[in-house]
């Protein structure tokens, strides 16, 4: 059978190219570059694309939409099989009311969902509202339920799950959260580490089994691939939630279990002859190279290598400094970099390995077979690695792996990234075979989306800008779950979700809240910090002599030397100016109690043109501005402004002493958050001369405000 005779469902995606009223159609152009007419179908509905949290989004007249050329829009129809292949819509997602606006690059869409996510877990977790470890599950249903007759508690699940509860503490200073990240690294401490004082190493349990008030360590894995070892990306995966954690308070507690960890890396998993880290310890002797360990016998992987990167090291650089930490980071890119390219016989790295660095193409699962993941997240990491240790060869590789990755791993006609795909073609084949299906992870998405942003911001290339944007539409039009909330495991091919077996979990060995919550954190960000140029917040809480040395680092990723700066600094709610914009660092007042340290990062020639600081104290609202307000700075005001409509203040001061210039964009701005006020809101403008007096009168807001020389005394 060479054609089809069936009628089936698809999703196509693309750039509207033109719009036909006389058939009702439209042409796209797919992110392949490829063009398919679509017809509007019969109860066809579009929708604008919406985040974790928010109601149905309408999108208007669809017709119009269709109209604008180079729109993007996800088309999920029909295809019939009649005098030619026709395709009918009947849903569409648009990604933003203008044809240019991508509403996920608003400056908080990631912080939004990453409180969301968090809120998911906090409740499924703690339905009581009392954050207590005891009660933690591994297995979590889509609905947020705990499986029953599931005792078990994970190490690595629980270590996820404090990271993300960690970061949504950066991003947003809620303290529920810092509570939940506190806790889980308490109890993992005391419930799933173990500390060999003679050796001077600490290693984790795989999991324990909880039964009233007995419970049972589980000290090798059970999990099938690695089952009585001690696989790296285990112990691995233990740090992740504690050093998020350590990077927000400074507790000397975690950079002891921090360091003696890496103790156990350095004397059991690494090889120090040839390089890298093996896979795999046995369990009584922590010999890789014992024969019990059969098809992991002196193995080495991407888990055991690379992962190392992502997972804590780079968190933990990014709170230390220390060079060691640095050296180490540094080693494990120039080993990816020298070992896992095979471009001569694959589009795919090569990831597993034996003790030489020789191919491995017949372990388990993973036969001779690439993940699409883990190509993009070497692209990803050797791009953070490069702006703390430029080289020519990280860039190279990266490079490399965004030109091949997409039309080889990603879907050209939907967007999005597949899962584990055959590394060669055999006779007769256009397309690399999947393993075992087309669906599409949510961890995979996460390392495309991230790949792409960071190349993006870096080298500023507009195809990998692109493929970025195509890679975050479809995660959040088909991975965010509406109606139970958190985020799917996986989804088929054309978005809808897959909801069976142990993919329809939201909790489980494989899913905790690590992948969904880092891709908030750091798709925060680059897309503001790099792409979009606004500015970020972040939320710490040291502790009394935290890190050391009382000094608080504070960059929110490794990125390029001088790209972002320090804007401002609050300690308690009250402005702090000890520290150093361009180092990214805050020396920390002496104080017996934890601080409540909030810091303003931002694109280096934002940081030095404008600043925007919104402050709500009961029913006044205080507007400071710093600068020059020109297009460049409207997203920050903005982003305050939004603070000011949410609180509905009765007064409302704007204080411009600071403030040298403010462009058309500017003022509409405060004309358009005027709007969204109570009419008998009061609104007092503050030492504004010059050219900033003269554009309140040109806009006639003049008489809809009141002028003042000085800030009006509080009550």
């Amino acid at each position: 059978m060479d054609t089809v005779t069936w009628t089936f469902s698809d999703l196509v995606a693309g750039y509207i190219k033109s719009f036909d009223a006389a058939t009702d159609s439209y042409v796209v152009t797919t992110p392949g570059g490829n063009e398919q007419t679509i017809t509007i179908g019969v109860n066809c509905y579009a929708e604008m694309v919406r985040n974790l949290g928010e109601g149905w989004q309408d999108a208007g007249d669809m017709r119009t939409l269709l109209q604008q050329e180079g729109r993007f829009v996800f088309s999920y129809g029909i295809f019939f099989p009649e005098d030619k292949l026709k395709f009918e819509a009947k849903h569409l997602i648009f990604l933003g009311r203008g044809a240019d606006e991508w509403r996920f690059e608003a400056q908080d869409w990631w912080v939004k969902q990453v409180r969301q996510i968090c809120d998911f877990y906090l409740n499924a977790q703690f339905p009581d509202g009392h954050i207590d470890f005891s009660q933690y599950r591994t297995q979590i249903t889509v609905e947020g339920t705990k499986v029953g007759s599931a005792l078990r508690q994970e190490t690595d699940t629980i270590s996820r799950m404090v990271y993300g509860f960690a970061t949504a503490y950066l991003l947003t200073g809620e303290d529920k959260y810092l509570e939940g990240a506190e806790r889980g690294t308490e109890f993992l401490r005391e419930h799933l580490r173990f500390i060999d004082h003679k050796e001077e190493v600490v290693y984790w349990y795989h999991a324990v089994d909880v039964m009233g008030n007995h419970e049972r360590k589980i000290f090798a894995s059970e999990f099938g691939d690695d089952y009585d070892a001690i696989p790296a990306y285990e112990q691995i995966y233990a740090l992740a939630g504690p050093t998020q954690t350590y990077r927000i308070t400074g507790d000397a507690a975690i950079r002891s279990d921090i360091d003696m960890t890496l103790n156990m890396f350095m004397k059991y998993y690494k090889d120090s002859e040839k390089g890298g880290y093996f896979s795999h310890l046995e369990p009584v002797t922590f010999d890789p190279k014992h024969e019990s360990l059969g098809q992991n016998r002196a193995k080495k992987n991407w888990n055991s290598v690379g992962d190392h990167a992502p997972a804590y090291l780079i968190n933990l650089v990014l709170a230390t400094g220390n060079q060691d930490h640095i050296d180490m980071l540094v080693d494990t890119g120039d080993t990816i970099t020298k070992y896992f390219q095979d471009y001569d016989n694959s589009e795919f790295v090569q990831e597993k390995f034996f003790e030489d660095w020789s191919k491995d193409e017949k372990w388990g699962w993973q036969q001779n077979r690439g993940v699409v993941g883990h190509n993009l997240k070497i692209a990803w990491n050797l791009m953070r690695i490069h702006s703390i240790a430029p080289k020519p060869e990280y860039v190279e590789f990266a490079r490399k792996i965004a030109q091949v990755m997409p039309s080889i791993g990603g879907d050209q006609l939907r967007c999005g990234w597949y899962d584990v795909m055959e590394r060669k073609l055999f006779e007769g084949q256009k397309f690399h075979r999947y393993a075992w299906h087309d669906r599409k992870a949510w961890w995979q998405q996460e390392q495309g989306i991230l790949a792409y942003l960071i190349l993006a911001g870096i080298l500023e290339d507009p195809e990998y800008k692109k493929l970025a944007r195509e890679s975050v539409a479809f995660y959040n039009s088909f991975f965010l779950d509406h109606d139970s909330n958190g985020v799917y495991f996986n989804v088929l091919a054309t978005g809808i979700p897959y909801l069976m077996g142990t993919e329809r979990l939201k909790g489980s060995h494989s899913m905790s809240g690590y992948h969904s919550t880092e891709l908030c954190y750091l798709s925060a960000v680059y897309s503001n910090l790099l792409v979009t140029k606004q500015p970020l917040d972040l939320h710490f809480k040291p502790k009394p002599g935290a890190f050391g040395d009382n000094i608080l680092r504070v960059s929110p990723d490794i990125l390029p030397p001088g790209s972002i700066k320090i804007e401002e600094v609050w300690i308690d709610g009250t402005r702090w100016t000890d520290f150093d914009a361009d180092a990214l660092t805050v020396n920390l007042p002496k104080s017996d109690v934890d601080l409540r340290v909030r810091v303003r990062v931002a694109p280096t020639a934002l940081a030095d043109t404008f600043t925007a600081e919104a402050e709500i104290d009961g029913d006044t609202a205080t507007l400071t501005l710093y600068g020059i307000l020109d297009r460049q700075a409207l997203p920050e005001l903005q982003h305050e402004l939004a603070k000011i409509v949410q609180a509905q203040p009765k007064k409302v001061v704007i204080d411009n002493t600071d403030l040298q210039t403010i462009s058309g964009e500017g003022m509409r701005a405060f004309v358009f958050a005027k709007q969204k006020m109570d009419i008998e809101v009061d609104f007092i403008v503050v030492g504004a001369t010059g050219q900033v007096r003269q554009a309140f009168d040109d806009d006639e807001l003049s008489d809809r405000v009141t002028f003042s020389d000085a800030l009006p005394s509080k009550a």
